[in-house]
């Protein structure tokens, strides 16, 4: 049997068991149709990215459920993939080109997106090496990248479809728009934060010159589109001019004086300019009052022909300062105030984004499909019908607001990598949306326009090919045998933040194209942030890289890291002094396993979690506990025969006791095991992988690793020799049942322990991963045996503390005296002495005897027995100690009566309650008793 390294070194045993896991192909999918089904969807990460907390944090729930259902013999399938996120490729791949002084404009589009291909094969490849890293099960013969020719089919025909059901139209909307990319950004890439600005006053005059009204912005160049000015239909201050008109400065255009419910007429001046094309709220009351709307920003955000000559071409900050100054000659500016706003910028290239009326593709998400049901509706009705359900459900509200607001879903992106958007146009401005140019001229024909074709540049949103994916994946539009054993999907687990820009799309798109919902249960979990509750941003310097925690990394590179790309480069030195005190060493390798269950021991339903690298030292020392465990326990059973581990059977050496004697410590550690696996399954049902994390936990340490493997080397070392074989085999099939137990969470080191160990145990199988996982036998649970074992703690920590309390150290073995009912010291007395670490044990039947005996020493009552450690003690502390022990009693004697005195609590109680508490009462004063007749002997001892 292989020899296990006296410390455990997570590094070596992760590539090697990563590596091999992969080349038997112990992930890929039983595909066994009298199977129950398991399926999850890992949320595609952008083909540019690198694993950071949120991915580690959500690729550990999902690993554990995979593992979990896998090893439960279900049909078990992980499917892995990246996205082609086309902003942030786009910016990678420009961003090289300008190294070497070139533009994707002189490349042109068909060698620009052969470049960006190239870099996919050379770089692309970063996050899935990084999640072979953690472990990650997934079966990586189905592995996509959105812009595979399998998904782009499928891309392509849903947009047919779509289109041909009237479900997918081209039309002028507002959209956000990003003028540096020149392309409409959906909202997600969208933050907006509080910035310090100015808010302007701004006089327009009346047209029939009785005066004029003052209105407030923060944006005056927009100013050059307005088309109303409006106030609140109660305003009295206004009502009389409501209809008339105010002749807008600079362009001379008169526009009307409209009234609105949404101006609030208590903010500012009560009268609010109105640009239906630059603004999404003056958009819709433009549309409610049938306004015109004036663009004045060509798509670089420079002002365009609309505006007089004097201010086209200059950007937009420029236009700004000149229209104030040009304001503020004509005697027109009011006050300038300093005024805080939130500012809307892109978070790929940081800039403010512009609201910009455009010609842009739309899937009509409200409007009745061919069976009648708008996509949105069906998508509304899954969930409130339970086919959907939310973990927690609470989210299920925050769905549905956005369900039933939902607008028209923009799905056009002026960029050249992505899906090139099937359309193509005629010279008269015809369309043609078909699945290949061919057929596109096959429908010109059809249509009698026999021209030159043109296609459509713009790609689809990244979101569109991503709604697809639990579809698109199993081989739609073909009927596989994928789509009828993993549709609908098992579980999606995902963050809060993109229940709007995914899931509710994921369901719409599947529901609409299927008629299956794409996944059952939609498990939401919270973000993770730093430990003080802040969001991890390399801009702010606060970003925890979960390959360093695996890894480890110096205190200098981690500086230079915390310090590099900082969104204000004079916080250098806080940024700096703040990680010297969190890592004054930098950070240890914890490992993977280490920081898998950490991650594990922190999945709360939908909370945040603010996540300290502390903690992972705490879960580092549980793996090196169950190490240690596993070599005493191996130590114990290697070079024996399967007949002296407790696996053979009885012969004629056996002798009378008979093959194996299990003790009450026997029973009692395969009793608690079964309540832990019980409340691991539990965990998993409820996706509470805290619950199990923790039960798991206090299992292997509170009770295996610091009680039953004590007792047992006392049973191995004292015992029988059918006592020995039942201990050797409890030993070595506990531990093989936890490390199956723990597996989901920890794989690498389980599966490093349980090569060694399962044989030991009787236990066949290649590999950890596909043993069986286990399910808890209640037959086996014992009452009576934890009891046993139970008292047994008492009566040991009571040794522990009385030492603790005298000071006295570990090493010194003293005597222990008892009294009392005395049989369950009798029954354990080895382990006892052992444990309580006794020079003897002296059992008395009659108490004046044990008193004459004790004397003054220190005692305590467990139960029915009376203990006492012999040693010299100082009188005085031991009267101390004793009336501070009388005191809590009779406190708790006072509480107890004063409960049980209120008659409102002795009516409204339940009766259960009440006994119980009269139970205590009686409790109390028993011990009381004892306690204080223990103290007044210490004075007499004295004396």
């Amino acid at each position: 049997m292989t020899e296990l390294a006296k410390s455990f070194e997570p590094k070596d045993i992760e590539a090697r068991w990563s590596a091999q896991w992969e080349q038997r192909g112990w992930f890929e999918p039983t595909l066994d149709a009298t199977r129950p089904s398991f399926c999850i969807q890992l949320p595609p990460p952008n083909v540019t990215g690198t694993l950071h907390m949120g991915h580690a944090f959500n690729q550990t729930v999902m690993d554990a459920l995979t593992r979990y259902h896998r090893m439960r013999g279900f049909n078990t399938l992980w499917v892995p993939g990246t996205d082609h996120a086309g902003i942030a490729t786009q910016i990678v791949v420009e961003r090289q080109l300008q190294q070497n002084s070139t533009t994707r404009h002189e490349l042109g589009r068909d060698a620009f997106v052969r470049k960006i291909w190239e870099w996919k094969e050379q770089s692309g490849d970063t996050i899935t090496s990084q999640m072979r890293r953690m472990g990650d099960s997934v079966s990586w013969s189905h592995q996509y990248f959105t812009m595979d020719d399998k998904l782009s089919k499928a891309v392509v025909e849903t947009f047919v479809q779509l289109h041909e059901q009237g479900l997918i139209y081209r039309g002028k909307r507002l959209v956000n728009w990003d003028p540096v990319l020149r392309s409409a950004v959906s909202d997600l890439e969208v933050e907006s934060a509080e910035e310090d600005g100015f808010l302007w006053h701004l006089r327009y005059p009346l047209a029939d010159g009785s005066g004029s009204l003052l209105v407030a912005t923060t944006r005056p160049e927009t100013m050059l589109g307005d088309t109303a000015v409006m106030v609140h239909p109660d305003d009295a201050r206004y009502r009389n001019l409501i209809g008339k008109h105010v002749r807008l400065p600079i362009t001379g255009r008169l526009v009307p004086i409209i009234a609105d419910a949404y101006v609030d007429k208590d903010f500012g001046t009560g009268v609010v300019k109105v640009t239906p094309a630059h603004d999404f709220n003056d958009y819709m009351v433009g549309q409610r009052h049938d306004l015109p709307t004036i663009s004045v920003l060509n798509l670089d955000a420079t002002i365009n022909d609309q505006a007089p000559a004097a201010f086209r071409g200059l950007d937009r900050f420029e236009a700004r300062k000149r229209i104030v100054a040009a304001f503020e000659a004509e005697g027109l500016l009011g006050e300038v105030k300093k005024h805080k706003l939130m500012v809307p910028r892109c978070t790929r290239t940081g800039q403010i984004v512009e609201p910009m009326l455009t010609d842009q593709w739309f899937v009509a998400t409200t409007k009745p499909g061919p069976d009648g049901t708008s996509i949105a509706q069906k998508a509304i009705d899954v969930v409130e019908s339970g086919e959907v359900k939310f973990v927690p459900e609470n989210w299920v509200n925050t769905y549905n607001q956005w369900m039933r607001n939902i607008q028209d879903w923009c799905i056009s992106r002026q960029l050249w990598w992505g899906h090139q958007i099937p359309a193509w146009y005629g010279d008269g401005g015809e369309i043609f949306v078909a699945r290949s140019e061919e057929d596109a001229h096959a429908k010109a024909e059809a249509a009698g326009y026999t021209g030159p074709l043109r296609r459509d540049p713009d790609v689809l949103d990244t979101w569109y090919s991503s709604a697809l994916v639990p579809f698109s994946t199993m081989g739609w539009p073909a009927q596989t045998q994928e789509m009828d054993l993993f549709l609908p999907s098992s579980v999606l687990v995902t963050g809060y933040d993109i229940i709007f820009f995914w899931v509710a799309r994921m369901i719409m798109m599947t529901t609409h194209f299927t008629g299956k919902v794409p996944f059952r249960h939609v498990y939401i979990h919270g973000l993770v942030l730093d430990a003080h509750g802040k969001k991890m941003s390399k801009s702010e310097g606060n970003v925890l890289d979960p390959v360093d925690l695996m890894d480890g990394i110096a205190l200098e590179p981690l500086l230079e890291k915390r310090t590099t790309g900082l969104r204000r480069p004079e916080t250098a030195p806080a940024v700096r002094k703040a990680t010297e005190k969190e890592f004054p060493e930098g950070i240890p390798a914890f490992g993977a396993d280490a920081l898998r269950f950490t991650f594990a021991s922190m999945a709360t339903l939908g909370r945040n979690i603010n996540f300290d690298a502390k903690r992972c030292e705490g879960y580092r020392n549980f793996c090196n506990k169950l190490w240690n465990a596993s070599r005493f326990v191996l130590m114990q059973v290697q070079g024996l025969s399967d007949f002296d581990r407790g696996l053979g059977v009885c012969n004629d050496s056996c002798g009378p006791e008979g093959y194996m004697h299990f003790s009450a410590a026997d029973r009692w550690i395969a009793s608690i095991l079964q309540r832990a696996e019980q409340q691991v399954a539990q965990g998993f049902a409820d996706y509470r992988l805290d619950f199990a994390a923790q039960a798991i936990y206090q299992f292997v340490w509170d009770e295996y690793c610091d009680w039953y493997v004590e007792i047992a080397k006392v049973q191995i070392t004292t015992g029988t020799p059918a006592q020995q074989r039942a201990a050797r085999r409890t030993l070595v099939r506990t531990l093989e049942a936890v490390l199956r137990l723990a597996h989901p969470f920890m794989p690498f080191m389980t599966e490093e322990l349980w090569q060694t160990v399962a044989p030991l145990a009787g236990r066949e199988g290649p590999s950890i991963c596909i043993a069986s996982y286990p399910q808890a036998q209640p037959e086996k649970i014992d009452a009576a045996a934890e009891a046993e074992i139970a008292a047994l703690k008492q009566v040991v920590d009571a040794c522990r503390n009385l030492r603790g309390e005298l000071g006295v150290s570990p090493a010194k073995r003293l005597p222990l005296l008892a009294c009392g009912d005395t049989s369950l010291v009798e029954r354990h007395r080895a382990a006892v002495m052992a444990l309580g670490k006794l020079s003897e044990l002296r059992l008395f039947t009659d108490e004046n005897s044990w008193a004459d005996a004790v004397q003054a020493a220190p005692t305590m009552v467990v139960g029915q027995s009376r203990l006492a450690l012999f040693v010299e003690v100082d009188m005085a502390a031991e009267r101390e100690r004793l009336s501070k022990e009388v005191a809590r009693l009779q406190t708790e004697i006072a509480k107890a009566q004063s409960k049980l005195g209120n008659a409102s609590f002795v009516e409204r109680a339940p009766a259960a309650v009440v006994e119980q508490e009269r139970r205590r009462l009686s409790d109390f004063h028993d011990l009381l008793a004892k306690v204080q007749e223990q103290l007044d002997r210490v004075p007499l001892a004295a004396a």
